[in-house]
């Protein structure tokens, strides 16, 4: 399935400092999957043809680069996907200890995307597809602009 967005004929928000679409990442596989909900209907992401990349989950232990690199990569499908930037995600992991969850934190963030929230696989309500359950879980965290916040003030 591919996404589109209807815009007005000025474009959309030019304000860097507004919130970017907030994803789900699933890492309970061999490869990550990235996914997004917009209005309560999550879709797993896919790249386009002639621009796949693989998304090999790491090994629990691996060092902090390879996190980076992969959540890059995952960062990089859906803004193209979605031709909108990605800022904010959710994930989902087999286990979150404290170890687990600094280092996915601060990979996440060097790729560019602040951590909603972080889910262990088992929190999950059972038979829920954890890429589309952290999607969902996204879009219900996003940060939303405020009436009257960036972007309007005049002084």
């Amino acid at each position: 399935m591919k996404l589109f967005q209807i815009e007005e004929p000025e474009g959309g928000p030019a304000d860097p400092g507004l919130p970017g679409m907030a994803i789900g990442i699933d890492l309970g596989g061999a490869r990550a999957l990235v996914a997004v909900s917009v209005g309560g209907n999550p879709v797993v992401l896919e790249d386009r043809e002639g621009f796949e990349q693989d998304l090999p989950v790491p090994s629990p232990d691996a060092g902090i680069d390879q996190w980076t690199e992969l959540f890059i990569r995952a960062r990089l499908r859906a803004e193209r996907a979605l031709a909108r930037p990605a800022t904010h995600t959710v994930i989902v992991a087999s286990a979150v200890d404290s170890t687990a969850a600094t280092r996915l934190t601060e990979a996440a963030g060097q790729a560019g995307l602040m951590v909603l929230r972080l889910v262990a696989a088992a929190e999950l309500q059972p038979g829920a597809a954890p890429g589309l359950a952290a999607a969902l879980l996204a879009e219900d965290l996003a940060p939303r602009p405020e009436p009257g916040g960036a972007g309007t003030d005049l002084g």
